[in-house]
């Protein structure tokens, strides 16, 4: 193989299948070719059993919205996420109204999302937490109650075996979402080779270079034969997950400096028992305990792929230097550099508390870790449970000009300043926001072709440029929409 191509997309999961279905539908002419690793796409983070599939909306996820000082919430944050992800839905809505995606329930299916508290400082935080969020229109249709016997029915598993006289809480809200994102992937993967792109899965890329005539040289080897080809592009997007970094720091760009990565590992609890997945339809995401990151808060979820009903419990963290779950042992160790080794020994310093919750979550026994899933089901069986691993994350490490090295919790897109190539690092929300993050690289990468792409944006999500929860009819309007086209509740 060594030819000249229009786009190439590193990676086979949802951030390239979403880009490649973006710029196919922005330009149908355009030669993109995707190349994947592994021997069938979205193995890694888009795997649905290395992620908990939440349409992450900040419907339940309370480290969203953080209790300021003065005992307010700040709702900044979970009105930001709400938004981002109504832009996915739009983007999914306006694909199966065109039919480039088929049947919405092979993707996503209603699942009610809850948050849920106990003890008395708790349930008086998720109290203050629904009064700023309940007269919100992207929070609109949220419940709260303290009431065992309501709670009971939003989530029957939650209540038997509790003590009586324990203060609870519980939010509810039934519009939320169950995501499969690796189905997800794999019908836009099937768009885009419907429409003329390539995947080239079993092809791992050994080096990136600017040529030139400013085209990129992508290096590639055969994982079986490890045959070297090479091919040549206009445009680079490194959505590898965990090896974006490293793929990043060889192409040279200077944009990567001082960007490092810490990789978490995880695993959960899973189900598969029919008379106890039938008691539970809801994600139920919990508090995290004082001191422990935002990765850790638990949560028991509703799984549905490919059309069957699971439970998960977790996360429970754990630590591996790989930056891929099929990664190497030495992954982390090749990912320092001279311009990354202080900010990352500065941010090492500065979360030593998560250091501690990762070396408690390695040292706790089966019976502490079965403990933490029967505080939401007390009545849980430990024969109906079994331990899957999780995907891969790395956290982004980056030089903050004022603080030195920070840890973030959260994804950033990496673009060179001429806008051939670019790349995302980091983990959640990831997948439920990965539609507004390409929105983002196309404005940063392409903007001499704006112009002309924006009305056909604009075809695909109505609602780009507006804030949502700046206009109420436009919001009530863009949920009603795309919960009737993707077949889901409003």
């Amino acid at each position: 193989m060594s030819k000249n191509i229009d786009v190439a997309l590193i990676g086979g999961g949802i951030m390239s299948a979403t880009l490649g279905t973006m710029l196919k539908q922005l330009e149908p002419s355009w030669d993109i070719q995707i190349f994947e690793r592994l021997g069938a796409a979205a193995q890694e983070s888009s795997n649905p059993w290395n992620n908990a599939g939440t349409g992450h909306a900040a419907l339940c996820e309370l480290n969203y919205t953080p209790e300021r000082s003065d005992g307010s919430i700040d709702i900044s944050s979970a009105v930001k996420v709400n938004e981002q992800f109504q832009i996915s839905r739009q983007f999914w809505a306006h694909l199966v109204d065109t039919g480039a995606l088929p049947d919405p329930k092979a993707f996503i299916n209603s699942t009610p999302h809850m948050s849920f508290v106990w003890g008395a400082k708790n349930v008086e935080y998720l109290r203050r937490r629904f009064e700023a969020l309940k007269d919100h229109p992207l929070f609109d249709g949220m419940e709260y109650s303290e009431d065992a016997s309501v709670i009971r029915q939003w989530a029957p598993l939650l209540i038997p075996g509790r003590k009586k006289s324990e203060p609870i809480a519980a939010t509810h809200i039934k519009s939320g979402t169950d995501v499969d994102f690796g189905a997800l992937t794999r019908l836009l993967l099937t768009y885009l080779t419907a429409n003329g792109a390539e995947v080239n899965v079993g092809k791992s890329v050994t080096g990136l270079k600017r040529q030139k005539d400013g085209l990129w040289r992508i290096s590639l080897r055969d994982e079986v034969g490890r045959t070297p080809q090479t091919v040549s592009a206009k445009f680079v997007f490194v959505g590898a997950g965990g090896n974006a970094l490293n793929l990043l720091q060889k192409s040279g760009i200077p944009e990567i400096r001082g960007f490092g990565g810490f990789p978490v590992s995880g695993e959960f609890l899973r189900t598969d028992n029919p008379e106890v997945v039938a008691r539970h339809h809801a994600k139920v995401y919990g508090k995290a305990a004082v001191g422990s990151p935002p990765m850790s808060v638990p949560h028991l979820d509703t799984r549905v792929v490919d059309g069957d009903s699971s439970l998960m419990f977790g996360p429970y963290a754990g630590f591996s230097p790989k930056f891929l779950k099929t990664g190497s042992w030495f992954d982390l160790f090749k990912s320092i550099r001279v311009h990354n080794l202080v900010p990352m020994l500065q941010a090492g310093g500065r979360n030593l508390s998560l250091v501690r919750y990762l070396l408690g979550q390695l040292a706790a026994r089966k019976t502490t870790k079965f403990g933490a899933l029967q505080e939401f089901f007390p009545d849980a069986k430990p024969e109906d449970w079994y331990r899957i691993t999780a995907g891969q994350r790395v956290q982004v490490i980056k030089n903050d000009p004022e603080k030195g090295g920070v840890l973030q919790f959260g994804t950033e897109l990496i673009t060179s300043e001429d806008g051939t190539i670019a790349g995302l690092l980091g983990a959640s929300p990831g997948a439920s926001t990965a539609v507004p993050i390409m929105f983002g690289l196309v404005e940063k990468c392409f903007p001499d072709r704006m112009d002309m792409w924006r009305p056909r944006l604009s075809e695909m999500v109505p609602s780009i440029g507006v804030s949502l929860g700046e206009n109420p009819d436009v919001a009530r309007d863009t949920l009603d929409r795309t919960a009737r086209v993707l077949d889901i509740a409003v």
